[in-house]
């Protein structure tokens, strides 16, 4: 088994992972990477979990979209480790400190010489989640390269910018969205990464990535992590799983872990989470859509 040493044995008060350059560098352009979670050989032991699910189930999560894509952290044991495991949270509680929770997961599959795609957008967009503090850890568990659509990034957004749902075919992104008002991505920067690797970005960093034109899956998972002072919102009190530190605010409703994999008590945990979760979702697709004024803290 390959072990990745998470940099415990630096100071207290300093970064468990990031450098202070690259802390001062996240909070300047929005995106840090790459880092190491694990190596090549466990990440495809988790990508052979995946398939092994995907072939219990009876379809590729790509084929089955919807919730089978989504917080599979509460289905799956394996999924629940990676969302807490330790060096991915510790490079997250460099950025926004120890009090960590998942808001939630998705996995972003490119089936080989596929179409899927993700526009330019902001993930802010559609969680209602405020302050705009919220982090996406993008782990790799194949390599994400140029060909293969890896993401690419845009530096220096501090706003949240106008956009469009239903608007890019082919999209990976629940609401197809992409931002309709202008900005420049003449300064864009690919974020090629290696299969036990992962990325960081802000919920306010523009983002997009390109088709995969190679011969290889292209397995990511956005795992999103908020600081426990961050709140949703929207009309519906939303559910979070604390994965490091307290919780002194009680803004979401906790989380339960999987005792197994997609056993009665998870799937039923899932369903009533993930129905919840499409409704805040949809709640802000509309607020969006019609303008509505909501609160930027």
């Amino acid at each position: 088994m390959c072990i990745i040493l998470a940099g415990n044995e630096k100071e207290t008060n300093m970064p468990k992972i990031l450098t202070e350059t690259q802390v001062a560098g996240y909070h300047e352009k929005g995106y840090a990477f790459p880092f190491s979670a694990m190596c090549a050989e466990d990440a495809r032991k988790y990508r052979d979990k995946l398939q092994a699910h995907e072939a219990q189930i009876g379809g590729k999560l790509t084929e089955l979209g919807g919730s089978a894509r989504f917080k599979n952290q509460l289905l799956l044991t394996w999924v629940n480790d990676l969302v807490k495991h330790p060096t991915i949270l510790d490079a997250v509680e460099d950025i926004i400190g120890p009090n960590i929770m998942c808001y939630t997961s998705t996995f972003f599959i490119k089936e080989p010489n596929s179409p899927a795609i993700a526009g330019w957008h902001q993930d802010s967009t559609y969680f209602g989640l405020r302050p705009h503090e919220h982090i996406t850890a993008w782990l790799a568990l194949s390599e994400s390269t140029a060909d293969s659509g890896c993401l690419e990034f845009l530096p220096k957004n501090l706003r949240q910018l106008k956009h469009q749902e239903n608007a890019m075919e082919h999209s990976v992104n629940g609401g197809k969205q992409k931002i309709i008002e202008g900005f420049d991505s003449k300064n864009a920067i690919l974020a090629p990464i290696e299969a036990g690797s992962f990325s960081l970005h802000n919920t306010l960093c523009i983002h997009r990535s390109a088709p995969n034109n190679s011969s290889d899956r292209r397995i990511g998972i956005g795992i999103s992590y908020i600081p426990t002072q961050v709140r949703c919102i929207g009309s519906q009190r939303m559910y979070a799983m604390l994965v490091r530190g307290q919780d002194s605010y009680g803004h979401f409703d906790p989380e339960p872990s999987p005792k197994s994999d997609l056993d009665a008590d998870a799937q039923a945990a899932h369903d009533a989470v993930y129905k919840r979760y499409r409704e805040n979702y949809n709640e802000q697709l509309d607020w969006h859509k019609t303008g509505r004024s909501v609160p930027d803290s």
